[in-house]
């Protein structure tokens, strides 16, 4: 089961039709593991001219990765 499809699964819909939050411990990180053994971490929201997604750091390890994730997420809010 891909990232989007577990994403798609958790979000529910009211009974109005809008999305509800997702919490953010229930977000499918975008963590992708390389070729080369490293870890990327990509922004959840792709840009929209290019459609891509913008590169936020590369990591060697699953747990730096997870870790940057978290200083991300603490920096856009404070």
């Amino acid at each position: 089961m891909t990232w989007r499809q577990q994403l798609e699964q958790r979000l529910e819909h009211a009974p109005d039709g809008r999305q509800k939050a997702v919490p953010a411990h229930l977000h499918v990180s975008v963590i992708r593991k390389l070729k080369s053994g490293q870890f990327r971490l990509y922004s959840r929201k792709k840009d929209a001219s290019t459609g891509k997604r913008r590169n936020l750091g590369t990591v060697s390890t699953l747990e730096q990765a997870k870790q940057h994730e978290r200083e991300i997420q603490y920096f856009k809010r404070h």
